[in-house]
């Protein structure tokens, strides 16, 4: 056999490569600081690299360390991958999929019924959290991200790269739209903000809008609605509580429906895609890739997959 490396200061270096800090790993791992920090460098002793810059309490991988991290990320998740179906029998039917708070509802939840008819004995866990999560750990089969950067040793399948559109509440817009033939003349209490977090910064915003749509206004979100959730901003607005800046694929069912109008042809792109991560071993699961499709599916398309059902 191949002369193996020290698993312990591998899995040591992969948590810390994943989580940019010796102490995040350290509380992952439930060892010290110190404890980690040995690890890494009984690892680079090993290989003879330097892993990781460090300055101060903050690390960086070298070229060194991001040339074996997705090598490692993987080698473990298998790993973990074969102690779980030995410690199953091989007989697992649940599907673990994790996705961001915004997405769960309008998004994933449609999905998963057009799955459960194709899988009707498919028990289904949906875990709603942010980002970053540990997939092996966790034993979570599928998770959908906003950006395709979140896990660089696991697959990858970009899904959809969506974009924001103004919907609001026929009804509202009767009341409110005064006779206006586009959103000029709107009052800046009439919007919908939303708060994409500290952690955001490719959204697009009304002042986005309106400069993609040629104006120069930038609607003031002191004077408006502000919400936490892009789903919760198309839950306002088909409520009769503004204009949101609404996405087009979790509004698409409220706009086909009439719940919703869409107030003008011009969308803004968001800044990265939804993409799904997964295990390499757990890829070609027919339940984990029949929603991998429905995921990524065009809208009314036909799937060979799930013949006769649409999304």
């Amino acid at each position: 056999m191949e002369k193996l490396p020290p698993l312990n200061a591998v899995r040591a270096f992969e948590v810390a490569a994943r989580t940019a800090s010796f102490t995040l790993a350290a509380t992952e791992l439930g060892v010290s600081s110190a404890a980690v920090s040995q690890q890494i460098r009984n690892l680079e002793n090993w290989f003879g690299k330097q892993l990781f810059v460090r300055s101060g309490n903050r690390i960086a991988l070298t070229d060194a360390g991001h040339a074996i991290y997705p090598q490692a990320s993987r080698a473990l998740g298998d790993i973990a991958a074969i102690g779980r179906r030995m410690l199953e029998g091989g007989l697992r039917t649940r599907l673990v999929v994790s996705v961001p708070f915004s997405l769960a509802e309008l998004w994933l939840a449609p999905r998963l019924a057009v799955l459960l008819e194709a899988f009707p004995q498919m028990a289904i866990d949906v875990r709603v959290e942010d980002d970053p999560v540990d997939i092996a750990r966790q034993n979570i089969d599928l998770r959908i991200s906003y950006g395709d950067y979140h896990y660089p040793g696991l697959k990858l399948v970009r899904l959809v790269h969506d974009e924001v559109l103004p919907v609001c509440a026929p009804d509202f817009w009767h009341r409110h739209g005064n006779g206006a033939s586009g959103l000029e003349g709107v009052h800046d209490s009439m919007f919908i903000h939303t708060n994409w977090g500290p952690n955001y910064a490719t959204h697009p915003s009304w002042a986005d809008w309106f400069a993609a749509s040629g104006q120069s206004r930038s609607p003031d979100p002191s004077q408006g609605r502000r919400v936490g959730l892009s789903s919760l901003a198309i839950a306002s607005a088909r409520l009769g509580l503004g204009i949101a800046l609404g996405q087009r694929v979790m509004a698409r069912a409220d706009l086909e429906a009439g719940r919703l109008i869409a107030l003008s042809p011009v969308s803004v792109r968001l800044g990265h895609p939804y993409c799904a991560f997964m295990l390499p071993a757990k890829a070609e699961r027919a339940d984990v890739a029949g929603l991998v499709e429905l995921l990524g599916a065009i809208p009314g398309k036909v799937h060979s997959g799930f013949p006769g059902k649409s999304v």
